[in-house]
């Protein structure tokens, strides 16, 4: 897998492999102590790594994922989705790379060199692109297909539905430099994170109008620059079909072709099982989890995500946005039950996740929830009673019209389904009536999520690298008229944003890490995201697959995966 998107954290149903990382080869990872004080060592990553000659030429890989995306362009608010990543990944350019330790280096099949040439007056970053990389269309990959996707993720054109500009809005300018493979971008204002642009990259063909950004990768992947091509859809399969590209100037794939199989989380474990698929995400099912371990000649690889697990709070609901009373509900979920329901029979710790932007196992993080994190059912009340909203019988009223919440989760995905049960429970005893309503999972993104079609949803960021300016999107305030982009949770405010852009623009570490928690604290207090747990990958595989699985933050080499004797 070639880097993932570095600008918004990638959303997922049920949280399904997208960023993941380290075998026993590669030694222990961090630890996590558990809500009993046991402090556990876990892996970074775990994709079973193999050198080339040790996998075989050729071969289908089989993968399942739980939803077919229709909008292909991951820079698109649209197609900020985990599965668009999965796939696109093998298909499409990103300057850099990390492994599984967050480390970040350029990647050589698309760049030979990137680095900071000056700092003063300004930051200017300058690129040197591989003269070897081409798009599928025969055309080279130059300086002008970077200043297009800055020209057009800046936000300065509200027709392109983008789902973050951070870090492009920081840029001056992107000019050419000694030749067509030379990049030089200036920067108007510091930009700390800058290895988190451009990647994936797209044609400036997409990106130099409103019109082929929205529309020229719906349901279409038009052009690609990767290991494998597109090979085709079938909508009535739910099959999306990548094969060897033999234009790639890089590592020949060893695989022929993978096969994405879309079906409901539910239907992929049996699916596997009954042998019809190589790969699929467990996720955090305990059922699903015991039955893959139990699939003979299969193993479960298991590492620490930069991924959580999540409530988001809709602003924007006529019944959310007072914060007291985003508050109240807050203070009457009790997450570390949540947790332990989603987590049991899993083989892994249960601590809570008390910071937006941090991992537990990430430099920086520091538990920022105070107060606010604590279940609270008569602090809760006391809110909801301040609020004007008055109990009448066991659900509260205001105005004649009852405190209803509305729980969107996606069907056939459990651990959703039993979340909302839980908070149904726990919020009925403070006299708030949930309401759950289950929609199919092809659309809870895009037409339940993204349009704000709920008032609170579960589901899973996927994190990057990059803790600030992958997360800035979600909780960036919508100021002058523009759209709340990936800000799900529709509130947000001007200090919480200088804060981000003070840890963006840092190039000091630790001065952007103290921003960023300033930044985590006020977001408590907001009640947009509420974080429930670090979730840990889990990726159900046939043994003798090579380089993949439960990655952490470890990209995947599509062209290394394959199976071994």
């Amino acid at each position: 897998m070639k880097a993932p998107s570095r600008l918004a954290v990638t959303v997922a149903v049920a949280a399904p492999l997208l960023l993941s990382g380290c075998g026993t080869q590669h030694g222990g990872g961090p630890g996590v102590q558990d809500s009993a004080g046991d402090e556990r060592t876990i892996k970074a990553s775990d994709i079973n790594p193999q050198p080339r000659e040790k996998v075989k030429d050729g071969g289908t890989l089989r993968w399942g994922i739980n939803e077919f995306p229709t909008q292909w362009n991951r820079n698109h608010v649209d197609g900020n989705l985990a599965m668009a990543a999965v796939i696109s990944n093998a298909l499409l350019p990103s300057p850099f790379t990390s492994d599984e330790k967050a480390d970040i280096s350029v990647d050589t099949d698309y760049v030979l060199d990137a680095k900071v040439t000056e700092q003063r007056p300004k930051q200017v970053v300058t690129y040197t692109l591989n003269p070897k990389a081409r798009w599928s269309d025969g055309k080279p990959i130059t300086w002008a297909d970077y200043q297009a996707q800055w020209q057009a993720l800046s936000g300065r054109d509200p027709a392109f539905h983008i789902v973050s500009s951070t870090g492009y809005q920081d840029i001056e300018k992107v000019a050419r430099g000694k030749d067509d493979h030379e990049v030089v971008v200036t920067f108007r204002r510091p930009f700390g994170d800058w290895q988190a642009l451009f990647g994936p990259l797209l044609p400036a063909d997409t990106n130099r109008s409103a019109q082929a950004f929205n529309n020229a990768w719906v349901n279409r992947i038009p052009v690609t620059a990767g290991p494998f091509k597109f090979g085709g859809f079938d909508q009535t399969a739910k099959t999306i079909t990548i094969v060897r590209d033999d234009a790639w100037w890089g590592a020949r794939a060893k695989l022929d072709k993978i096969i994405y199989r879309a079906s409901e989380q539910d239907s992929l474990i049996g699916a596997f099982s009954n042998g019809e698929l190589d790969l699929i995400d467990v996720g955090t099912s305990a059922p699903n989890y015991a039955r893959a371990k139990a699939t003979a000649g299969a193993q479960v690889r298991q590492a620490a995500g930069p991924d959580f697990r999540h409530f988001t709070f809709n602003g924007a609901s006529a019944l959310l946005r007072d914060r007291n009373v985003r508050q109240a509900i807050q203070l009457g979920i009790n997450r570390q039950a949540i947790a332990q329901s989603d987590l049991q029979g899993l083989d892994w710790p249960i601590a809570l996740l008390n910071n937006h932007f941090f991992m537990n196992t990430q430099e920086g993080y520091q538990d920022n929830a105070g107060a606010l994190g604590a279940y609270d059912p008569a602090k809760a009340k006391q809110l909801l009673d301040a609020a004007g909203w008055k109990l009448n019988g066991s659900v509260r009223y205001k105005d004649g019209k009852p405190l209803d919440l509305r729980f969107v989760v996606p069907s056939g995905v459990q651990i959703s389904k039993a979340e909302g049960e839980l908070a149904q429970s726990m919020l009925a005893q403070i006299g708030v009536k949930v309401t759950i309503k289950a929609v199919p999972s092809d659309d809870f993104f895009t037409k339940y999520v993204i349009p704000g079609n709920f008032d609170i949803t579960p589901f899973a960021y996927i994190g990057t690298p990059f803790p600030v300016s992958s997360s800035y999107g979600i909780y960036a305030n919508a100021a002058n008229g523009q759209s709340w982009n990936a800000n799900f949770g529709r509130t947000g405010s001007a200090a919480i944003d200088a804060a981000m852009s003070r840890a963006a623009q840092s190039l000091d570490p630790v001065r952007a890490r103290t921003a960023t928690n300033a930044a985590d604290r006020l977001i408590w207090e907001e009640v947009n995201v509420l974080p429930l747990y670090q979730r840990p990958q889990m990726v159900a595989v046939r043994q003798e697959l090579a380089n993949v699985g439960a990655r952490g933050f470890d990209d995947l080499r599509y062209e290394d995966i394959g199976f071994t004797d």
